[in-house]
């Protein structure tokens, strides 16, 4: 299947309007059906070597990833400092505030990934969420080379783009999820990923450990790890 982007609805709506906020609430559930929390925490829990400092989310959303990550790790990872970036302002006050309760402090950056990032300072991690679909792949590598740049460490979580995951998109309707979120899954599903297409769009520097693969039915996960000595 032959990989296509095209503008997904979410992107261009106002973070006020109704279909807006309900589809945001579509992806939260989606997101747990898909794991992709337990995902993105066995990953970062089995390449972290030692306690973060900073982390970076892009295309964080509503920051409730995050948010998890903080409620499920901070004793282990004390005192973390997170930045979440995203196009809209969608990250309520109220959610900046929980991370508080886990001692940590996060951040809100309203900006275009692709004109913050060069500018950014390093992370210790850097990662995202079904954000790299949305991008051709001569964009990608602008931004993989920015990210290998700043960080030790990206992990990303994809749709798969395979049959199986295309049928499932066009079955989200079932579970109640709305039309923007009906239109923007198939968009999903075909700029997704599958074998080690983000693999060949990586630096091709030593010293890195890339590993990409299937995880779960529908979600492709990807690791680039900096590897020393």
């Amino acid at each position: 299947m032959k990989r296509l982007v095209e503008p997904e609805l979410l992107d261009e709506l106002p973070p006020t309007d109704t279909d807006a906020i309900g589809s945001r609430r579509d992806l939260r559930r989606l997101n747990r059906l898909m794991r992709h929390e337990v995902l993105l925490r066995g990953a970062l829990v089995a390449h972290v070597k030692r306690p973060p400092d900073r982390i970076v989310e892009l295309g964080a959303g509503d920051g409730t990833i995050m948010l998890k990550l903080a409620e499920q790790m901070y004793r282990k990872w004390p005192e973390v400092h997170v930045t979440l970036v995203d196009r809209q302002r969608v990250v309520a006050r109220k959610t900046l505030a929980r991370f508080e309760e886990f001692g940590w402090t996060a951040k809100a950056v309203v900006a275009d990934a692709f004109k913050w990032l060069p500018k950014s300072g390093e992370a210790d991690v850097i990662m995202a969420n079904l954000f790299l679909h949305h991008f051709p792949s001569e964009r990608l590598v602008k931004l993989f080379k920015w990210i290998s740049e700043r960080t030790e460490l990206f992990v990303a979580t994809e749709t798969r783009r395979d049959w199986p995951s295309l049928v499932m998109t066009r079955a989200v309707g079932l579970i109640g999820c709305n039309a923007v979120t009906r239109y923007d899954a198939v968009r999903s599903a075909q700029g997704g990923f599958a074998r080690r297409e983000l693999t060949a769009l990586w630096p091709a520097e030593k010293g890195w450990k890339l590993s990409e693969r299937r995880a779960k039915i529908f979600t492709h996960l990807f690791v680039a790890q900096r590897v020393k000595g």
